[in-house]
């Protein structure tokens, strides 16, 4: 059998191919093409085929989280979406439920696109997802969508869309994200003007059973232009206090510097004005990650008190090396928002101690540390004048690695990925920094086989990036000598 070139150009007809006109043999091919990626996750959820983008309609239902993704199951590429559902009782342990939303109506009938999800009883999970559908000339609608998902797994769509795109809009209207506040039901919708121009619409539910709602307007947030798109928005309160996350595309990088393609940013304001549909008092505009690639992070306030976030290891527009093998896209850890200081803080949930194991203390020097897999918690404490350089997935002579430089005196870090033996996505750089608050650097590092999630100061910066590189690159290096705790994780 002829091996499938998955990074072969994609036509527009094969992306929007129906799923029942591949073969069984193509599926199964596909399959073991990346069940034995050299890329593939350990603990992470990534696709079982085919593309994984933005987590959709992450919330706590039937006694159990559930996380949503959207997935193009046929390729390594953006083609018509589904809504594949994962579950789990704590966050950590998730079981593939398989693909629950398919594009399969008029007004879906090109992709099931992203959404949000929220509870209308213990039977029922309330799904709010935008549909995207072609014409003529590759014209596009674009249509926000209701179903309801059961207590015993059965999907329900409404007849009709519940929002249509309103004038003054280009059909870059997409990814309504659903949330509760001030005894009502709410909705923001990421958008673009007839002016091309990026905004967030509000819209309002005005009965029990959301199937009817009325726009409020744009949300207000910020005096500055929002770049020619915005999507992802997502709504949430920590402490009562209202955080936007969003990714603005085109932002003019002098409103808020970024180096990624398109980037994942927040505001945090003092009040929600629902009457105005305001944000009130909204400070500065913030990346939400200084890594290589976060994109579409979606948010939730769950039943516990915490709010819990998971994004997209990936970004829009790029191309990665896991395609070869019939893969991209995966998603990060699940982690818990809170403020501190006036500053957002994101930290891996406490859950995720349970995947560690075999614990050792070790020092990090110019002598290589051998290590199982690329399947790990790094801890390493460093305080006040401090210098030092990390080098992970390295080989054994140190020339091929992802290095960390860590200056503590001025509060920087710099992550490079200039010496992978396996490069991708140049044009933006193979350096990232981030600052942080100078005096002591506490970073708790998570490698999996092709990603690095980088926190700092248990949350007070991150830096989340893909990593490609050979199976045999299993050694740590510091440039100076350095104590640290290394657990293995569980897969």
């Amino acid at each position: 059998m002829t091996k499938t070139d998955y990074t072969k150009p994609w036509t527009s007809a094969e992306r929007y191919r129906p799923y029942a006109d591949y073969s069984a043999d193509y599926a199964t091919a596909l399959t073991t093409a990346v069940d034995t990626s050299a890329y593939k996750n350990t603990y992470h959820i990534q696709p079982k085929t085919g593309l994984l983008n933005d987590p959709n309609g992450f919330s706590f239902f039937n006694g159990k989280y559930h996380l949503f993704y959207q997935v193009f199951p046929y390729g390594p590429v953006h083609g018509i979406k589904s809504w594949a559902l994962m579950t789990s009782p704590d966050l950590i342990h998730w079981t593939d439920e398989g693909l629950k939303l398919f594009p399969d109506t008029i007004f879906d009938s090109h992709g099931a696109y992203s959404g949000s999800a929220l509870p209308l009883s213990e039977k029922e999970l309330f799904l709010f997802y935008t549909g995207n559908t072609r014409g003529e000339n590759n014209s596009r609608d674009a249509y926000q969508n209701g179903a309801i998902y059961t207590q015993t797994g059965d999907i329900h769509k409404f007849d009709a869309p519940l929002l249509r795109t309103p004038e003054g809009y280009t059909d870059h209207f997409r990814d309504p994200m659903i949330f509760d506040t001030h005894g009502h039901k709410f909705a923001i919708i990421g958008a673009q003007t007839c002016e091309e121009k990026g905004t967030v619409v509000l819209a309002q539910a005005t009965n029990d059973s959301l199937t009817a709602w009325d726009y409020k307007g744009q949300l207000q947030f910020a005096q500055e232009e929002m770049g020619y798109m915005i999507e992802c928005p997502n709504l949430v309160f920590i402490d009562k206090k209202p955080v936007l996350l969003f990714c603005p595309q085109g932002l003019d990088k002098s409103i808020a510097d970024y180096d990624n393609v398109f980037p994942n940013m927040y505001v945090i304001a003092d009040d929600f004005d629902v009457e105005s549909a305001t944000l009130t008092q909204a400070g500065k505009l913030h990346n939400l990650d200084d890594g290589f690639e976060v994109y579409a992070t979606q948010a939730f306030n769950a039943p516990d008190g915490r709010v819990l976030a998971s994004s997209w290891l990936g970004l829009p527009d790029l191309d990665v090396p896991s395609q070869a093998d019939g893969w991209q896209g995966m998603l990060s850890l699940v982690k818990e928002l809170t403020l501190k200081n006036g500053q957002l803080y994101q930290y891996p949930v406490v859950e995720t101690i349970s995947l560690r194991h075999e614990k050792q203390n070790i020092t990090l020097s110019e002598v290589a540390t051998t290590i199982d897999s690329n399947s790990y918690e790094l801890e390493i404490e460093l305080r006040q004048d401090e210098e030092n350089e990390l080098y992970l997935f390295a080989n054994d002579d140190n020339s091929s690695h992802v290095s960390l430089k860590i200056d503590v005196k001025n509060g920087k870090i710099e992550l490079n990925r200039a010496n992978l033996p396996v490069s991708w996505s140049e044009n933006y750089g193979v350096t990232r920094s981030t600052q942080f608050t100078p005096g002591k650097a506490k970073l708790n590092i998570f490698a999996d086989t092709s990603s690095l999630e980088i926190f700092v100061n248990d949350g007070e910066k991150v830096m989340s990036s893909r990593i490609f590189t050979v199976p045999e690159n299993t050694y740590l290096f510091a440039k100076n000598s350095l104590p640290a705790t290394i657990w293995q994780l569980k897969k």
